[in-house]
Formats: structure tokens, sequence, C-alpha cells
């Protein structure tokens, strides 16, 4: 039979390995799965990737080369990032043999369209993986004359070693920033502030009304002409028509200012559209 001893050194033993079972590497991983998705939203793209199902989070690059291929190509290049360094590995000399061959008359038999991503140009994330040796994204531009381009980038975890998940996150953000919607928050504020100037020049002009006997009503002024705006105008044209937008949806190359009754959508600085 079992002395007393043996019985409490195996509940004890038991004890441990429930309890390391309990912090497992899959626990931990799920754990910055849900993390790294809160932080980056992750955007849906229809099934052809052609366009965007649901906007999540856009991106903002803060590194340069980050290596992307058009959508249409069967896979996308594999970036990654290790050691402060961001590197394309072998797509990146397989795009510089595609120059090569060009120059020299002879392309390689299947050319792949791709384009170079530098720091702060914009982007979604569609998927993101937790794997053993780092965090794999991958990401999804907005269409650059008419092309949009896809690419996966992992964040390697150092050789022998797995950080935490404050680590992860801080490793992430040296490459890739979430874009605030500042613009829109900038005009929420300055309209709260011409709101309470206009309620502190309502009260002494109040008193002024009391005091004074009420003056002959002056003719009305004409009308104002209605404002227009043009496809091809500027955002500062738009912007001395109209005024600052109640809200600004930033999607890249591609901005909406969203005023009371209107939507005025501007690529790369021009009017496009007006609803």
């Amino acid at each position: 039979m079992l002395s007393r001893r043996a019985i409490v050194e195996s509940i004890v033993a038991a004890a441990i390995l429930l309890s390391c079972l309990a912090t497992s590497p899959r626990s931990a991983g799920q754990g910055l799965q849900k993390q790294l998705e809160t932080k980056y939203a992750i955007t849906k793209p229809t099934d052809d990737k052609s366009d965007i199902v649901t906007a999540g989070s856009v991106l903002i690059l803060q590194k340069d080369k980050l290596l992307m291929y058009a959508v249409s190509t069967q896979a996308p290049p594999q970036n990654t990032y290790s050691g402060g360094k961001l590197s394309a590995g072998a797509y990146a000399v397989h795009e510089k043999m595609q120059g090569f061959g060009s120059m020299i008359g002879h392309p390689p038999p299947k050319t792949i369209q791709t384009r170079y991503y530098v720091t702060g140009e914009k982007f979604w994330v569609t998927r993101i993986d937790t794997l053993g040796d780092g965090v794999v994204f991958t990401l999804f531009t907005d269409a650059v004359q008419d092309v949009r381009y896809y690419c996966t980038l992992k964040f390697v975890y150092p050789h022998g070693t797995t950080p935490t998940s404050d680590q992860v996150l801080a490793t992430v953000a040296e490459v890739l920033k979430v874009q605030e919607d500042e613009p829109a928050k900038s005009g929420d504020q300055q309209q709260a502030a011409a709101g309470d100037a206009n309620q502190q020049q309502a009260a002494p002009a109040a008193d002024a009304n009391q005091q004074q006997p009420a003056a002959d009503p002056a003719p009305a002024a004409p009308a104002a002409p209605p404002a227009t705006v043009e496809i091809g105008q500027s955002t500062d044209q738009v912007l001395a028509i109209l005024g600052q937008p109640e809200k600004i949806i930033n999607l890249g190359p591609k901005q909406i200012y969203v005023y009371k009754d209107l939507k005025v959508t501007f690529v790369k600085g021009k009017v496009t559209d007006a609803q």
C-alpha cells in the first residue's frame, strides 16, 4: 500500500500538471490572437478580392520596402520582420530577376505584377495567425491604378524564445500603426468650441435687447447662392465652400467627407463623387 507521504506527493504532482496545462502555449496563443485582433480590426474583402465587404482598421506602414503582389496572383509574397529589419527574402530576389529579364529582353515565362510599399502608405489586415515562432499578418490594399495588392508579413520571434504578448504587440507596432480618425475628432472639437462661443455672445446680446427699445427690422438680405461642389475640385476648394465636415472616413488614397446632408468622395485629393 502507498504511504501517506506518497499519496500527498502524487496529489501535489497532479496539481502542478493541471496548472501547467491551464497556462499552456495554446492558451497563451489564443490570448495573443484576441489582443492582436482587438487592436488591428480585421477587414473582410470580397471572395474575388476586388472590393471590401467590411472595413476594419486602416494601418499605416512604418518601414520601407514591403513587397506586395497583385491580388490576381495565386499566392501572396511572404515578408518577414526580424531584428528590426523588414525583408522579402527570396521573393525580393525573384522580383529583381524579373526586372533583369525584362531589361535584357527575355522576361520570365510568368510575369508577376509587384509593388513595394513604403513608410506612410496605408492598407488593411484581412487575417492574423499566431504561430509557435511568430505572428503572421495578411495585408490587403486599396486599388492603385485599378490594381489591388496583397502580401503576408511575419513577425519572427527571436530564436529559442517566446516573447510576452506585450513584447509581440510592441514589435508589431514598430511596423504597423493603426490610423486614428484625428480629422473627425478635430472637426467635432471645432464645432463644440463654436457652439460655446455662440452661447457666450448670445447672453450679452439678450441683455442689450432688454435695455434698448426694439429697432425697426432691417430689410431681409438677398438669399445666398447655393453651395456648389464639382467633380475635380480639390480638398481645399471643398472646405472653402462647405466648411469642415462632421466626419472624415479615410481609406488610404480615398477619403469621404461626411456633411449633414451630403457625402463628398475624394480620390488622391480630387472630388470624384458627391451624394
